[in-house]
């Protein structure tokens, strides 16, 4: 008796996936549970078990090929079978593809110095009179101008180093062409907007200073800000329930969620990913902390499961985290709204101490929020951003740990 190996569900909004390695060739032997092949989604690369113990007899999808989910992948009979002789090939590369060399340019032409300035003419000398006369009063020298102030030579940034894709085209990643295609597909199905509030977060970036190093050698790992904001979106989350929520196919009805699964964006070498943390908005900053650590970990290392990435309700991106003041983000699929957390700038701005004004030099971040309009309204978005702004500046995160 055969079994079919079946490319399973990976997510709720998985529709496809990309078989990227066979682990077992026909005429192997295979263990129920055994890792059987490597699958790669928009969301995740996974590996696919052996729902049984038995001979891979024939692999249905090579590797490079794309299918939905629910797919034969292959086949696999008793331990005494035979491996069929029909089985499939896998995808050859591709060959590269060398870019022209760009044309050097016309070598600049010199520019001539510029002429020197011709000296003063010097004062004649007095006539002869015919009888004598009393000696001219000689002229004074015109005073020298003052030497200029040096000014201080501007630093020199080191020229970036060249990257190795420089002047070469390749295959688009299978990882960049999923994402893209999600992405797509969400701009097409949403009618997305994005607003944008400024907020203070100088308390809150003083308390993280503050208690950070304490922190990381309780725990092992460092804080960072991000915990911060992703509770703050949380708690907001709770009194804006349509930021939590999600329009279906068609429009006929709305979901609004009753816990908030926050996904957090992680930037990897092979292209962005979004684990979920789950219930943010019971968590402590500390337990945000453990689970944002976790996870980009996991992420890094590329040992996500389905399950890390599946189920968000709600995304926040670090956006500051390589020097964006702010970015209009794209909304996940099945959300109403996506936040993003800017580069924090120390600005001089008004600062208000009762009934006083000064200024004062404070720590300044864009919060943007881009969000489903076919569900959010302006007024919405502006709200809840009005939310998480007051959160922030009010700092006033109890438990760290």
């Amino acid at each position: 008796m055969t079994v079919s190996v079946i490319l399973p569900a990976l997510g709720e909004s998985v529709t496809e996936g990309t078989v990227t390695r066979w682990l077992k060739q026909p005429g192997e032997h295979v263990q129920e549970d055994e890792p059987l092949l490597e699958v790669s989604t928009d969301k995740v690369d996974t590996e696919i078990p052996a729902p049984a113990t038995g001979v891979l007899l024939t692999i249905v999808v090579g590797e490079d090929e794309t299918v939905e989910v629910g797919a034969e992948l292959a086949v696999i009979g008793p331990p005494d079978a035979e491996p069929s002789a029909a089985t499939a090939v896998t995808a050859a590369p591709a060959a590269p593809v060398t870019a022209p060399q760009p044309t050097p340019s016309s070598a600049p032409v010199a520019r001539p110095p510029a002429a020197a300035p011709m000296p003063h003419p010097a004062p004649a000398a007095p006539a002869s009179m015919p009888r004598p006369a009393p000696a001219p009063m000689p002229t004074p020298a015109p005073a020298a101008p003052p030497a200029p102030r040096p000014i201080p030579a501007a630093a020199t940034a080191a020229a970036p180093p060249t990257a190795a894709l420089r002047g070469h085209t390749t295959a688009v990643p299978r990882l960049r062409k999923a994402i893209g295609d999600s992405l797509k597909q969400a701009l097409l199905e949403q009618a997305q907007l994005t607003s944008t509030v400024e907020a203070d977060a100088t308390g809150l970036l003083r308390l993280w200073r503050r208690t950070e190093d304490g922190y990381t050698a309780r725990e092992g790992f460092a804080l960072t800000p991000l915990p911060f904001f992703v509770l703050a979106a949380a708690q907001a989350l709770k009194a804006h329930p349509v930021m939590n929520a999600r329009i279906d196919t068609g429009g006929a009805t709305i979901t609004y969620y009753d816990t908030e699964n926050v996904g957090i964006t992680v930037d990897t070498d092979q292209g962005p990913v979004t684990p979920v943390v789950r219930g943010a908005g019971d968590l402590t900053v500390g337990g945000i902390a453990r689970a944002v650590h976790d996870l980009t970990d996991h992420a890094l290392a590329g040992r996500l499961t389905p399950a890390d990435v599946a189920g968000a309700t709600f995304t926040v991106s670090g956006t500051g985290t390589r020097g964006a003041l702010f970015d209009t983000l794209i909304v996940p699929p099945h959300q109403a709204a996506v936040l993003g957390v800017g580069a924090a700038v120390r600005r001089p701005a008004v600062v208000q101490d009762g009934d006083e004004e000064f200024i004062g030099v404070r720590e300044l971040v864009h919060l943007s929020l881009s969000y489903d309009h076919r569900l959010v309204d302006g007024a919405d978005a502006a709200r809840y951003l009005t939310t998480v702004k007051k959160i922030v500046e009010a700092a006033a995160f109890e438990d760290i740990g």
